[in-house]
């Protein structure tokens, strides 16, 4: 079947200036949805001066606190892109915007300021409904740059859009470090005791604001964008081929792009046109036999990697706040300001060192070396790389070799560029063109709910298996169980490998209409034959 000439013109448009803005709406989502996730780490830290007594928040809470926003995640990723098909993309995009941006306030806001216990449910309350509008944005931000993507630049459209969260992750500390800097300037010399859950702890008493201030200016980025996310057009591919409305979508494309179609298609070929779709919005349903025959490897490999991937990346992001402290002072004899400081001076630096290279050296290689190489170098370095750490850890971590903490930052940073130069990016990516236009957002909403289960199990699981048994003495995780607990992301990253080299198929230069032929396309004599041999083969 010849794909409708709207969605050809698309697949070959010259890159132009809608696609750069497609990329700044979408991607200022993913922004807020980086900032919103890794603020987290500093905040706990000044949440602890101020109602822990300046003693570590326990396993329990740290772990649910760490949990509560990636559970709504999955399931926001789950409920927004089942609607993202069936209502249309563009239709709940906003909604989502709106949702972080709400939550976020409600964060700051987080009612009591002396119960510790209250404190906690409300922001672990606020955080969830965050994950829900985060978790909406994953998927509809991918489709929705995938079918406005021509072919050729594709890849390179969706990972610029996914970068944005590494701006996300550097704003975040970059606005903790300037509140805290603030605040402590604005009050030295003000210490007076607090009252915090009936505990008395030293530190000011406007402390309390400042971790509000910080969650709330996370709704900033999403606010700005909401006008032009609106007035964003449902994508030509939706509207021809699920609502099956070819003249509309043409009418569309042309409203906001250039596109050039030889000869042009008069109006009442468009309608002719229409009828042909038909089988790809009745053939078969999500999850039925035909899809799993069709499409079944393909989620499997999604799902599967996008978990093994969390596991590491936000596990990775969880051990930069548990084991690195550049102060020469101990954190517990620091000051509410300093030790929320020091947490995001670290992750400005890996941000600003590993993290955004890493985005872009994806960006500019993802459509000239392919999705599936990138993948597998990436997971493959990194399982090198957290075994060059792992094995040795012991000794970086020596009290007598406190200059060894540089070293090992340096074999950290390499985990996170390749990370990003890798699976981090590649996961976001894949799942937006390996599935057919009516099962695209649900797709990818299933494959990174997958890996926000796999975040889940790797921060709650690293919480608890590191810890030490008198954990309050100690300010660091178990220095053995670390080492185990590198071993084992290591063992992730190799069946990362695994699964991609034996189960993920390369999309680069492929056409996302390629996803239909294939679901309609097999005569009656095939009927009996595997899906591999309906599926196009592994490049």
């Amino acid at each position: 079947m010849p794909p409708l000439r709207v969605l050809s013109a698309l697949d070959a448009a010259r890159i132009q200036w809608y696609h750069f803005k497609a990329i700044i709406v979408a991607g200022m989502g993913l922004f807020t949805d980086a900032y919103d996730l890794f603020c987290i780490a500093p905040v706990l830290k000044m949440i602890s001066k101020i109602y822990y007594d300046n003693q570590p928040v326990g396993t329990a809470v740290l772990s649910t606190s760490y949990a509560i926003a990636l559970l709504g995640t999955a399931l926001g990723q789950l409920i927004f892109g089942y609607l993202g098909d069936r209502v249309g993309r563009t239709r709940v995009y906003g909604l989502c915007l709106l949702i972080m941006v709400l939550s976020s306030f409600g964060c700051g806001f987080s009612v009591c300021t002396t119960r510790r216990s209250c404190v906690m449910a409300s922001l672990g309350f606020f955080r969830f409904v965050l994950g829900l509008g985060i978790g909406g944005d994953y998927p509809l931000s991918a489709t929705i740059m995938s079918e406005f993507a021509n072919k050729k630049t594709r890849g390179a459209f969706i990972a610029a859009v996914f970068s944005m969260q590494g701006l996300g992750i550097l704003m975040s500390s970059a606005v903790t470090m300037a509140v805290c800097k603030a605040f402590k300037n604005a009050g030295e010399g003000s210490l007076e005791i607090t009252r915090a859950a009936g505990i008395k702890t030293l530190a000011p008493a406007e402390a309390d604001i400042a971790w509000r201030l910080i969650l709330m200016i996370g709704a900033l980025p999403a606010a700005l964008t909401f006008y032009w996310r609106m007035l964003m057009p449902e994508t030509a591919r939706y509207t021809a081929l699920v609502e099956n409305n070819a003249t509309q979508a043409t009418k569309d494309m042309q409203r906001v792009m250039s596109v050039t179609m030889t000869p042009p298609i008069p109006e009442e070929d468009s309608s002719s046109e229409t009828p042909q779709q038909q089988p790809s919005s009745s053939s078969y349903k999500l999850f039925s036999r035909r899809f799993l025959s069709l499409h079944g490897r393909d989620l499997f490999a999604a799902s599967a990697n996008w978990f093994l991937v969390d596991v590491v990346f936000y596990t990775s992001n969880l051990l930069l706040a548990q084991i690195f402290n550049f102060s020469n002072k101990h954190p517990n004899s620091t000051n509410v300001y300093d030790s929320a400081f020091e947490v995001a001076k670290v992750a400005a630096i890996v941000a600003a060192c590993s993290t955004i290279p890493g985005y872009w050296f994806t960006v500019y290689f993802i459509d000239r070396v392919g999705r599936v190489k990138i993948q597998i170098m990436g997971f493959f370095i990194m399982a090198l790389v957290y075994l060059a750490a792992g094995i040795p850890y012991s000794w970086y971590r020596s009290k007598h070799e406190k200059s060894n903490d540089k070293g090992f930052m340096v074999l950290y940073g390499l985990i996170f560029f390749f990370s990003n130069f890798g699976p981090n990016t590649t996961t976001f990516i894949i799942p937006a063109e390996l599935f057919p236009t009516r099962f695209r957002s649900t797709c990818h909403g299933i494959s990174g709910a997958a890996g926000k289960l796999g975040a889940i199990v790797g921060i709650v699981g690293f919480l608890w298996a590191t810890k030490h048994k008198h954990y309050e003495e100690d300010v660091f995780p178990d220095v053995k169980r670390v080492r185990i607990a590198f071993l084992i992301l290591g063992g992730v990253c190799i069946a990362g490998v695994l699964v991609t080299y034996f189960f993920t198929r390369e999309t680069m230069g492929r056409s996302l209409e390629d996803n239909e032929e294939d679901e309609i396309s097999p005569p009656a004599s095939t009927a009996g034959t595997s899906s591999v041999n309906v599926l196009l083969p592994r490049q």
